[in-house]
């Protein structure tokens, strides 16, 4: 497996960032009245479940996984867009991505923002790629 010996501090500071705002916006939530401030947290937490999602398999190898815009290469951009692009849409410049035939349809520029039932829909495909793809 492939392995990191040094983060840059930036990345890091901003990783932090991150999850402090995550956090800082849950505690929004507990004090404040829903259903409102449930929709403030929904495109933290499902952003951050992306993150989540792509880590699980983070070794993939990416010749297995395909470079034509797949739901696994959805994924691999939504991460990367989410975490080092604060939260805006940059394509992989190795992938083949159409939004017209991505699951989010997430377009160069557009802000990252999931809902339960985006998060719902890109898991489900992704797992179901990795099913077929890495059996």
């Amino acid at each position: 497996m492939l392995s990191v010996n040094s983060y840059d501090k930036k990345y890091v500071g901003d990783c932090r960032a991150k999850v402090n705002q995550l956090l800082s916006t849950f505690h929004d939530v507990q004090s404040a009245k829903p259903p409102a401030s449930i929709k403030a947290f929904e495109p933290h937490l499902f952003n951050h479940m992306v993150l989540a999602l792509n880590d699980y398999f983070c070794h993939r190898a990416r010749a297995m996984e395909g470079k034509d815009g797949n739901p696994l290469n959805e994924v691999r951009i939504l991460a990367n867009s989410v975490a080092s692009a604060d939260g805006t849409f940059q394509l992989d410049k190795t992938i083949r991505y159409d939004p017209a035939k991505s699951v989010l349809g997430y377009a160069v520029g557009d802000a990252v923002g999931l809902s339960a039932d985006d998060f719902s829909r890109l898991s489900s495909a992704f797992f179901d790629e990795i099913e077929r793809k890495f059996p």
